[in-house]
């Protein structure tokens, strides 16, 4: 490999996100839809306490628009070992509809209601305002958000839950070398599947 290869290789890998947030919104003055919220985060905490990901909803539950966030909502920090884990759960369970059944005074009716949460993912760098913005995703319909209320940049990344030893607190990450060898072994077994890209030679 090439000094300037490896170079780009070790650049990739300093710049490497290692920490997300998710922030589930939901319209604060709406029964149904903050019941639902609170739910889904009871479910979130359950996964965690039974080792299906890691995942930290902070303690508050935000009832009014608070920072750049609109609306109600609440935040989740997802370290990069389990970000696909926790997507995957919120892609498929941020809602749900459901029929209501009501008897009125003459006939039965169905009423279909629905509770889907537009879910903020953002990472978490020392860029903030570009977090929420250029870097963000949305699973839902996205919120417009007052970036005005975040630091452009920050001296350090705000890295949250150091005890756990996950995302920027890890201490066995894979070092370039090993990296390397995991890149040539995947290359190698993707030779036999005829529709996986090949790469390019390293230089």
């Amino acid at each position: 490999m090439s000094p300037k290869a490896r170079a780009e290789l070790e650049r990739v890998l300093d710049a490497e996100i290692k920490e997300w947030h998710f922030h589930i919104y939901f319209h604060q003055n709406n029964v149904d839809e903050h019941d639902a919220a609170l739910k889904l985060r009871d479910s979130v905490l359950r996964l965690r306490r039974d080792g299906a990901f890691i995942a930290v909803p902070l303690f508050r539950v935000n009832t009014a628009p608070m920072g750049p966030h609109p609306v109600g909502s609440y935040e989740i920090w997802v370290p990069s070992e389990t970000f696909s884990s926790v997507f995957s759960y919120l892609c498929i369970n941020r809602g749900s509809l459901r029929f209501d059944f009501r008897i009125s005074l003459y006939l039965p009716s169905f009423e279909l209601t629905s509770v889907l949460f537009s879910i903020l993912v953002h990472p978490i760098t020392r860029e903030q305002r570009r977090d929420h913005d250029t870097r963000a995703a949305w699973i839902g319909q996205p919120y417009p958000l007052d970036l005005s209320t975040l630091p452009i940049t920050s001296a350090d990344i705000p890295v949250q839950y150091k005890s756990l030893k996950v995302g920027y607190s890890a201490q066995n990450a894979l070092t370039v070398d090993q990296r390397l060898t995991l890149g040539s072994n995947v290359e190698r077994i993707l030779q036999s599947e005829k529709e996986a890209a090949r790469a390019p030679p390293r230089e």
